[in-house]
């Protein structure tokens, strides 16, 4: 997580460089904290999938189907934007469960079946309105992607950093009560006192940042975009699951070995079915945010999608072998992923250099999980 951190810092600092100090602006930065907040939310999620050792290359696809099926009831149908919402998320829970299915239950490899999905949900995503736009223009559905009212304002955005740092602050004491209480040695003062400051600061100067942007046609600043609150949330509530829950413990314990985690009565085929119920969620929450920022649902929405997830997974220390992987790497490496193309873009980089950039990042990720992961092994 250090290294990861280092990376993306000296990212920000080298762009900043090369495009005269407008990497590290305000607006940009903001700009750069939206366009992640959707490859984030399922990548949260594609780090649990990667760690029990399967993998799905139809989310960009399936986002797209559930991104115009809502478009189209809201537009067409004439459906309220939470009813449409509601059958957006059902439509791509059934998409992952019914792919999930065969995973669990016949022992199709997920390669393989979410390989045929990625073909047939983009297809799938052009039959739902035969291939036209559909506009959504709900005021109140499109704050929910950022943009010009897609945002919490300045007062707000600070009761949320003082909410970060009291949450720090408390889960840090709470930490050294409960190793007291049962006899464990304490960490050093000051090593807690930093694993509280750092998380805290980084909080702060974030707040600040989204405050100083302000839009000149409005009277205030943004404040931190709702993309990124719910983001944030969806990372919280995952970690909350990884570390707190026996489902969390279910899925790391499958991804170390599935045989001995089938011996030992962990319920292997109904957690991979949770799983991927759980991937299709967030798709579909993805789906709903993206449609929501570009206030259109189309056919090419999440295309390549799964490509940047799948990155943002490995790059943030997910081995593909299965078995380890947090969900804090998935948010590092997704804002390496977007810092990484934003200044690319800022600089005039043909796309097609972009693409071969990206795709050369995500190869020395693997090479250089491959190495770790060999010379940690060794050692031990």
């Amino acid at each position: 997580m250090l290294l990861m951190g280092g990376v993306l810092v000296l990212i920000a600092l080298t762009f900043n460089v090369l495009t005269g100090g407008i990497f590290l602006s305000p607006e940009n930065l903001y700009n750069v904290a939206q366009q992640t907040a959707v490859v984030g939310i399922v990548a949260t999620v594609m780090v649990l999938v990667i760690v029990a050792r399967h993998i799905d290359l139809s989310v960009g696809s399936t986002m797209g189907f559930v991104g115009v099926l809502i478009a189209w009831l809201m537009y067409t149908q004439g459906w309220h934007w939470v009813e449409a919402s509601i059958a957006g998320l059902a439509a791509s829970i059934l998409v992952s469960v019914y792919q999930g299915a065969l995973t669990a239950m016949l022992g199709v490899p997920s390669f393989v079946v979410t390989v045929g999905g990625l073909m047939s949900f983009r297809g799938a995503a052009f039959l739902v309105a035969d291939g036209k736009t559909q506009p959504v223009s709900d005021p109140v559905f499109q704050q929910l992607g950022g943009g010009f009212d897609g945002s919490i304002g300045v007062f707000a955005s600070w009761m949320v950093a003082l909410a970060v740092c009291l949450g720090l602050l408390m889960s840090a004491a709470a930490r050294r009560r409960a190793k007291t209480r049962y006899g464990i040695p304490n960490n050093p003062m000051w090593i807690d006192a930093m694993g509280v400051l750092i998380p805290a600061a980084i909080a702060v100067a974030f707040v600040a940042t989204m405050n100083a942007y302000q839009i000149p046609s409005k009277d205030a600043p943004q404040g931190i975009p709702i993309p990124v609150l719910i983001w944030a949330a969806v990372a919280l509530i995952l970690g909350f699951l990884v570390t707190r829950t026996r489902f969390g413990r279910y899925v790391y314990a499958m991804g170390g070995n599935p045989e001995a985690a089938e011996l030992v009565g962990i319920p292997v085929k109904r957690v991979t079915l949770m799983l991927f119920a759980l991937l299709g969620l967030l798709v579909g929450l993805a789906a709903i945010v993206s449609i929501a920022r570009l206030n259109a649902g189309t056919n090419s929405l999440g295309t390549g999608m799964e490509l940047y997830v799948i990155a943002a997974a490995v790059i943030g220390g997910t081995a593909l072998a299965g078995g380890s992987g947090s969900i804090l790497g998935s948010v590092l490496g997704a804002l390496i992923m977007q810092s990484i193309d934003s200044g690319m873009l800022l600089m005039d980089v043909p796309i097609g250099w972009r693409y071969v950039i990206v795709g050369q990042v995500l190869i020395v990720a693997v090479v250089f999980d491959v190495i770790y992961r060999r010379r940690t092994e060794g050692k031990s």
